[in-house]
């Protein structure tokens, strides 16, 4: 077999394994865990549940690499505004807290996946350890962005400010996703931004990039 046909081979089996997690993750956003079974992950993907066996060894580990997939993501739409940010390290801050009370992260369909999965975590170390690593993985970067600002390293003092910012966006990323309709257009980050400034002692506000107030996306997970 040739390298080109070794490596289409392979790309192949990548997008039916993550045609199957996309399937796991659009069952799961419609009627919770309960309702992405086997068979109906396989129907929905045009697969026999054999193949699925093929890529994973249980139901179980397709449910835990849906949830990595569904985390890595928002990690990822989060982290694509720094590409453009400006290199003032409040400036990345402040985009980097922004673009995650915004969509796509800012997305209720996203919510009600993370609420389907969350319950796992505390019963499945398996899932705990998926939880950990998108987590610790968000909260790094949280922690990296802070360590630039100007101000003495300390990086005990960073991770404790980059607890507390991460505590900050969650909370109001739930309420944003839950209760759009509660929110001013650019309320939320706003607030976070305050809040984050107050933490780390930096006035972001200054630094908050404008948003258009578009409606939240039904967008794919």
């Amino acid at each position: 077999m040739t390298g080109e046909r070794r490596k289409f081979r392979r790309e192949g089996e990548e997008r039916r394994r993550d045609a199957l997690i996309s399937a796991a993750l659009d069952l799961i956003s419609e009627g919770g865990p309960g309702s992405a079974t086997v068979r109906a992950i396989a129907d929905r993907a045009g697969v026999t549940p054999g193949l699925i066996r093929h890529y994973f060894q249980s139901k179980e580990e397709l449910t835990r690499e849906a949830y990595r997939a569904l985390m890595q993501r928002m990690n990822n739409d989060n982290a694509t505004v720094l590409d453009q940010a400006p290199a003032d390290p409040r400036a990345r801050l402040a985009d980097y807290v922004a673009a995650a009370l915004r969509p796509p992260v800012l997305d209720p369909r996203r919510m009600g996946l993370w609420a389907g999965f969350i319950h796992q975590v505390r019963r499945d170390a398996d899932m705990a350890a998926v939880h950990a690593e998108t987590y610790l993985g968000y909260r790094d970067t949280l922690q990296g962005l802070i360590a630039a600002l100007p101000a003495p390293n300390d990086p005990t003092r960073h991770r404790a400010m980059a607890i507390a910012c991460n505590g900050v966006i969650d909370g109001l990323w739930l309420e944003g996703c839950a209760l759009p309709s509660a929110f001013a257009p650019g309320e939320l980050e706003q607030i976070a931004l305050q809040a984050v400034g107050a933490i780390t002692g930096h006035d972001l506000l200054p630094y908050l990039s404008p948003t258009d107030g578009a409606p939240l996306p039904e967008s794919a997970p």
